[in-house]
């Protein structure tokens, strides 16, 4: 049952807006969504809004709110145009862009429901979207991947409009030679529609605003409905607890079809008037990074792991001197960290921390443009290891929590209270609490409307209290300590019981074994066996270096005295862990698990049935002569 006193409570201090001079829309202010943009292209319409690289050029083009509300008004014109509707779907797979924006800005203001499309999503899977939806205009970015949707098995006759950027990657070619789309060059007219025309629609802040389906790590995804109010309620309290200035700059890379990026990244900004810069691809984050030189970004784990890895796999390139003046590095830095969060006295040591990091630190942050403030990191969970050496590193990584079904945000650290081992305090006006078998239940105007056309799953997510407060159940288990630090133990379905009852959370354990640069992508099986296995997926460039070092042939990952070392370097990371939690045999490939192999979530989250499927016989192997014993 639920204990009262487990209830998380908001950190002691709220953000001091007026003493910072921040210029934040308040939900008093702007009740919608479009009504935030009109009033931040009001209030600051000569501010730097956003900004791109142009790929013919290879130059960075910014624009300004004013110029941004005008080019809204033609997106406007051309919805009202197409014959749409206040509550007709409109579905988008495009890359992070100003036209995302103006997609977006012009369909919520005519009261349409925007349905975010991955770009690196299947085909089958964009084309049940948009045939659950109902959507009826689609902007994809080629006509090929269009194609691609309708020749899939999913049935699209929904869409009646079907706009790209381009007939074919790299060629402009004439709209004739395609005339089952519309190039948005010709959709586009010299026609414009006022942003302060209300007469085309009267948005209220409880209509919905967009259906984001999640990831979909188990089944198909489900259609989570979310409102204006949604939006802004999860965006005002962020930022309540983590300030964002009119000087910040992001760097959008995060996809915007994930829930995070699209709050965090791109209406937090227009509701408290800080720039945005997107990224040209992923490949080029490093460079644009030092380019744009951005003090805010969101990101998931995967990105600060990989760096993480590739740190530390090249210290044992690095000189003895240089090792040790990182190691010197690291332990002051964190040394520092704990002494300004408040956990620990003052030592002699911070005397040589400055010297240390601009030594060490500074070289780190100069390759994220050295300007960076913090960065807010969510989607999965982060390694206390990886977290701990970028905040050494003088980078603070704000780790956060929620789900699609929150808005996202249902808590996060801040700089002033970071404990890099938690999901941090609940937002303002958030409240967290934990049910039965300790699972975390969400309150507040972030919750979501439901699930579209699903009401079964609504009732099996949703709890309306008798004070009529709706709890939305997480499924994760959770503790709360003292100071009201939330912690994730793990999905309630995803924990793992071996034969003996004993219980094991395997987020733990994999990111255990992925503190060895060499596991690229680790999963932890066992359900119901006598003891834990691990599956895992390894770096190709360490991988490679191994083998040489070894006289390894690269596909030789099965051969039993391989697969002894590899367990061998597992074991080293399991220190910590009792002895049933402890890793006893191993299966290793060379395969990367990747979206398009079916065995990521365009979040980078690892679908654990498809990769149980994938290596059902290898899985087994490992438990020859076990019995399986259910629970």
């Amino acid at each position: 049952m639920n204990n009262p006193n487990r209830i998380a409570t908001h950190y002691p201090n709220d953000a001091q807006t007026a003493e910072l001079g921040l210029d934040t829309i308040t939900p008093a202010a702007a009740n919608t969504l479009n009504k935030q943009f009109l009033e931040r292209t009001l209030r600051t319409p000569d501010a730097k809004a956003y900004s791109q690289c142009d790929p013919e050029s290879n130059e960075w083009i910014t624009i300004t709110w004013a110029e941004a509300a005008a080019e809204v008004e033609r997106w406007r014109a051309a919805f009202k145009q197409s014959g749409l509707i206040a509550g007709d779907r409109v579905a988008i797979c495009y890359k992070n862009s100003i036209e995302w924006v103006m997609f977006d800005q012009a369909a919520l203001s005519l009261g349409l429901v925007v349905v975010p499309l991955y770009t690196q999503d299947r085909p089958d899977n964009m084309g049940y979207v948009i045939n659950h939806s109902g959507a009826k205009l689609v902007f994809f970015t080629n006509r090929a991947t269009w194609l691609a949707v309708k020749q899939s098995k999913e049935n699209v006759k929904c869409v009646t409009h079907s706009i790209v950027m381009q007939i074919a990657p790299g060629a402009q070619a004439d709209a004739q030679q395609a005339k089952d789309v519309t190039l948005l060059s010709d959709w586009l007219t010299d026609d414009r529609l006022s942003l302060q025309d209300t007469t085309a629609s009267d948005v209220k802040p409880d209509d919905l605003a967009s259906i984001v389906y999640t990831s979909g790590t188990t089944g198909r995804p489900k259609g989570v409905m979310l409102t204006h109010h949604n939006f802004i309620s999860n965006a005002y309290n962020g930022m309540r607890s983590v300030a964002v200035r009119t000087d910040d700059e992001f760097l959008s890379f995060l996809p915007m079809s994930h829930a995070l990026e699209r709050t965090v990244g791109y209406y937090c900004p227009v509701m408290c008037g800080a720039s945005v810069s997107f990224n040209r691809s992923i490949p080029q984050l490093a460079q644009d990074l030092v380019a744009v030189k951005p003090t805010l970004m969101v990101a998931v784990p995967r990105i600060f792991e990989r760096i993480h890895n590739q740190i530390h796999g090249g210290l044992g390139k690095m000189s003895a001197i240089k090792r040790s003046l990182f190691k010197a590095s690291l332990n002051t830095g964190w040394c520092q960290f704990e002494y300004q969060q408040g956990m620990a006295t003052w030592h002699p040591k911070l005397l040589c921390h400055g010297l240390l990091d601009r030594l060490v630190g500074k070289a780190v942050r100069e390759k994220l443009g050295g300007r960076m403030r913090f960065v807010v990191v969510g989607g999965a969970a982060l390694s206390p290891d990886v977290s701990k050496t970028f905040i050494s590193l003088g980078l603070d990584l704000l780790q956060g929590y929620g789900l699609t079904e929150s808005s996202p945000i249902a808590s996060v650290n801040t700089a002033e209270f970071n404990r890099p081992d938690s999901i941090g305090l609940p937002l303002h006006d958030v409240k967290l609490k934990l049910m039965d078998n300790d699972e975390l239940w969400i309150q507040g105007g972030n919750v979501m409307a439901g699930y579209w056309k699903n009401d079964k799953a609504t009732n099996e997510s949703i709890v309306v209290e008798p004070n009529g407060e709706r709890w939305l159940r997480t499924g994760d288990r959770a503790s709360i300590d003292e100071q009201g630090f939330v912690r994730i133990v793990g999905r309630i379905k995803d924990i793992l019981v071996l034969a003996n009852g004993e219980k094991v959370p395997p987020p733990d354990i994999e990111a255990a074994i992925a503190r060895d640069p060499l596991f690229e992508q680790v999963m932890v099986v066992g359900e119901g066996r006598s003891y834990l296995a691990a599956v895992v997926a390894v770096e190709p460039t360490l991988w490679a270096e191994l083998c040489e070092e070894n006289a390894w042939q690269d596909d030789d990952i099965e051969k039993a005295e391989i697969v002894t070392a590899l367990l061998a370097r597992v074991k080293q990371q399991m220190g910590e862990f009792p002895g049933y939690a402890r890793i006893r045999k191993l299966f290793a490939t060379t395969e990367e698990w990747t979206v398009e192999s079916g065995l990521m979530t365009p979040t980078l989250k690892i679908k654990r049935p498809q990769v149980m499927e994938r290596y059902a016989k290898e899985i087994d192997a490992l438990y020859e002569g076990q019995n399986v014993h259910k629970h």
